[in-house]
Order: C-alpha cells, then sequence, then structure tokens
C-alpha cells in the first residue's frame, strides 16, 4: 500500500544575520517543492530588501536534481556557491535561501566574504530548524461499534493518526499512518472484525514525521 519513503527538508522558513565589518548579511532560508517557488522566494526577497548591495540566492531540489545559485553582483565563487554548498552540506533537500548584503563601506576580500555567505546560510538553516517528512496513506476504516472499541487502542499502538471520524450506523474512520504500515492495518481489521470491517487507502501524502531531526 506504501513504500514509506523518507526525505529531510526544513521545518519551516526562518531568517538569521550577521555582521561582518559592519557589512550586515541577513540569511533567509525556506522549504520548497519546486523551481517556481524558489523563484517566488527569491523575487520576493529582492523586492523587500531592493536597498541591499546583493541578493545572493542558491536553491537545492530533489537530491540536487534542480540546483542553481546566483552572486548577484559579487565576485565570481564568493558568495552563490559557498552558500549552495551550505545547502548541499546540510543533508536536506527543497530548499531555497537567500542571504541579502548590506555593504558596510569596508571590502571583505574574497576569503572574508565566503565566510560570511556560508556563516550567514548556515545560521538561517539553523534557526529554520530541520523535519523528516514521511509517506502516510490515508484510509477509510469502516467497522462495528465493538469492533472500533478493540481497534481504537490497537491503532493507537501503530501510530495511525485520526483525523475524522463519523458514527452512524457503523463507525467511518479517516486516518493516516506511515505508508509502510498500512497493510497491517489492514490485517488488524480484517483480524478483529472477523472480516466484516474494511480498509480502503484514499491517498498518499506527505507529512511531517514526529521523529527528531538533528543534522
Amino acid at each position: 500500500m506504501g513504500t514509506g519513503k523518507k526525505r529531510i527538508t526544513l521545518a519551516g522558513a526562518a531568517q538569521a544575520e550577521i555582521e561582518e565589518k559592519r557589512s550586515r548579511f541577513i540569511g533567509y532560508a525556506a522549504p520548497v517543492q519546486n523551481e517556481k517557488e524558489a523563484h517566488e522566494i527569491v523575487a520576493s526577497r529582492k523586492a523587500l530588501h531592493r536597498d541591499a548591495r546583493h541578493n545572493v540566492w542558491a536553491y537545492f531540489i530533489d537530491g540536487g536534481t534542480h540546483a542553481r545559485y546566483s552572486d548577484d553582483g559579487e565576485p565570481q565563487g564568493t558568495a552563490g556557491i559557498p552558500v549552495l554548498n551550505v545547502l548541499k552540506m546540510s543533508g536536506a533537500t527543497d530548499l531555497c535561501m537567500v542571504v541579502t548584503r548590506y555593504f558596510g563601506g569596508t571590502l571583505l576580500g574574497a576569503g572574508g566574504l565566503v565566510r560570511a555567505y556560508s556563516a550567514a546560510a548556515k545560521a538561517a538553516l539553523d534557526a529554520a530548524g530541520f523535519a523528516s517528512m514521511e509517506e502516510y496513506a490515508v484510509l477509510k476504516i469502516r467497522c462495528g461499534y465493538s469492533v472500533y472499541q478493540k481497534l481504537a487502542v490497537q491503532l493507537a499502538a501503530l501510530g495511525v493518526v485520526q483525523d475524522d471520524a463519523v458514527f452512524g450506523s457503523e463507525v467511518e474512520l479517516v486516518a493516516a499512518v506511515k505508508a509502510e504500515r498500512a497493510s497491517l492495518i489492514e490485517d488488524l481489521v480484517r483480524e478483529v472484525s472477523a472480516g466484516k470491517g474494511s480498509v480502503a487507502q484514499l491517498r498518499i501524502e506527505e507529512r511531517m514525521s514526529k521523529d527528531t531531526v538533528a543534522l
């Protein structure tokens, strides 16, 4: 009923700021699903910081299948590539980063720029945090009331999340479970209900795992 694929991405959007010789570097990190979303984030950050000297950006999508960057006027190799490397080294995927620089009047040199852009990107990732996204099977379970009373505790023990319940002539649940456990739920309902209950898979969708992610 499902493969149970897992991916690591950002838990949410966040920003962080560092200062280097009076230049301000504002890193903004956000999870994205595709290149269109990434470009929209870049455009919005450029509009927000239109008075900044540089808005350097990078994104890393689908495990690097789609990966791009821009130095946005900084010397080649000192900004976009370091930011992209931070994304690659994070172990996560499907994320976009924009690092805005407000020039402080002092040149940092190539090495200084690499360190500053990398540090701002890393700080933004740390502020956002990481999440484990897993495939969940969304199921419709139908059974009698006596069966439901027996099932409730066992379903919870298997990590089933109840999204909705309708109590009519029988109990109808909409519930989600990690995809690799979907067949276990089908077997459980069949066993407890003596074959009278039913389980239908409505869809497979990604949900945030309850597992703690530390990268």
